[in-house]
C-alpha cells in the first residue's frame, strides 16, 4: 500500500488531500485544515486521525504508455480528456464519492418524506373515526 498526502491552499481554506494506492486502486479522502497548517501539526495529524479518515471508494488507475510521435500523443490526450473529464484521478475520486453521499441524502430524505406523510395519513384518519363515534 502506497500512501501520500498533499496540502494546498483552496481559497479561503487550507486542504489536504490523503490518496491511498493499494493494488493498482486508488482511493482518496479530503481533510479541511483551516489555517496554514505547520508540519509538525500535519504530522501530528496524520498520526492521531489517519484510521478515521473516510475514503472514497477505490478507483482502477490505468496504467500510462508512452506515444510513438507527438501528433499520437496530442491525439490521445484530447481522445482522454472528452473521455474523462477535466481533473486528477483524486479529483475525479472525490466527485464520485460527493455523488454516492448525494444519492444516500436523497433515499434517507425520499424515506423520511413517506414516514412522515404516512404518519399524517395515520392522524387525519384516527380523528376521521373520532368524529364518527360521536359525543
Amino acid at each position: 500500500m502506497e500512501a501520500s498526502l498533499t496540502v494546498f491552499f483552496e481559497d479561503p481554506f487550507w486542504v489536504g488531500v490523503f490518496e491511498r494506492m493499494e493494488d493498482g486502486k486508488l482511493s482518496v479522502c479530503k481533510v479541511t485544515f483551516g489555517a496554514e497548517p505547520k508540519d509538525y501539526k500535519i504530522w501530528e495529524y496524520v498520526l492521531q486521525h489517519y484510521y478515521e479518515l473516510v475514503f472514497s471508494p477505490a478507483i482502477e488507475i490505468e496504467t500510462r504508455q508512452a506515444a510513438d510521435n507527438p501528433k499520437r500523443r496530442s491525439r490521445n490526450a484530447r481522445k482522454h480528456l472528452e473521455n474523462t473529464g477535466i481533473g486528477t484521478k483524486s479529483q475525479q475520486a472525490l466527485e464520485r464519492q460527493r455523488d454516492e453521499m448525494k444519492t444516500e441524502r436523497r433515499q434517507i430524505s425520499r424515506e423520511e418524506r413517506e414516514m412522515e406523510g404516512q404518519r399524517r395519513f395515520e392522524l387525519k384518519q384516527t380523528k376521521k373515526k373520532e368524529k364518527r363515534r360521536g359525543h
